[in-house]
């Protein structure tokens, strides 16, 4: 109770630019708590890569986890069709799909930790105007009116800085988590993409052999051990007659 009395006194002594000042620190604290949450999630609760892979090459495969890995591979498996060019395509647009949710609130963050000092200069700025402003009308003998102004002037640039500063190393630390995850779901995307053309090429059509090259080599090959037998039934008959 004494704390939220202190605290209530601390607004009133800051004056009206305390109100904005508190909103800001309570929206940018919601989403920098959401957005740790969050990516600690995406970066602890997930597959291993070797999974994932056995995952892809398996039909019917269930997948575990909140991480990003386990994300994109379940994705996947909801919507593959089992042709290597869909495939690709389809592995491609679900890694799409999870890259807005790696920066999502870390822009809206950002322009919050570079507000909350603003703010703050803006009370410093009002507090000194009143201060001035008694100044020339009672002169320096009414300590208390010169007070009041001062008062505005640091509660603000100190509400300001407490903001900005933890804000702004929350914010590097978020910045960090979110870019090694990019780089993480774009090697996985790399190391999928060649698993999903390899365990696909025996449905290899003629667009895909165009498209993938090496990919659907496996198809001809497949074809022309498979005639072979056939060829050689067809030999030994003709010998024998």
């Amino acid at each position: 109770m004494e704390t939220i009395r202190t605290a209530l006194l601390y607004l009133r002594q800051g004056g009206w630019i305390m109100i904005p000042l508190a909103i800001a620190s309570i929206v940018l604290w919601t989403l920098m708590l959401e957005r740790l949450a969050s990516l600690r999630t995406l970066s602890r609760q997930d597959l291993a890569i070797d999974d994932a892979i056995r995952a892809v090459r398996r039909s019917g495969s269930t997948v575990d986890g909140e991480g990003l890995r386990a994300r994109l591979v379940r994705s996947f498996l909801a919507s593959r069709s089992g042709f290597a060019r869909l495939d690709v395509d389809i592995l491609r647009q679900c890694a799409l799909k999870e890259q807005p949710g790696l920066s999502k609130f870390l822009a809206m963050a950002g322009v919050l930790v570079a507000v909350a000092p603003l703010l703050g200069l803006l009370g410093t700025v009002l507090g000194m105007i009143e201060t001035f402003h008694v100044i020339s009308v009672y002169g320096t003998g009414n300590a208390g009116a010169m007070a009041n102004g001062i008062s505005v002037a640091l509660i603000t640039t100190e509400a300001g800085l407490l903001i900005a500063v933890p804000g702004l190393l929350l914010s590097g630390i978020l910045m960090q988590q979110s870019s090694r995850l990019r780089t993480q779901l774009e090697e996985d995307l790399t190391i999928l993409t060649r698993i999903v053309r390899r365990s696909n090429r025996m449905n290899c059509a003629g667009p895909d052999e165009r498209r993938y090259g090496d990919a659907c080599d496996g198809q001809k090959q497949s074809r022309s051990r498979a005639s072979l037998p056939a060829l050689v039934t067809v030999g030994s008959e003709g010998n024998s007659r």
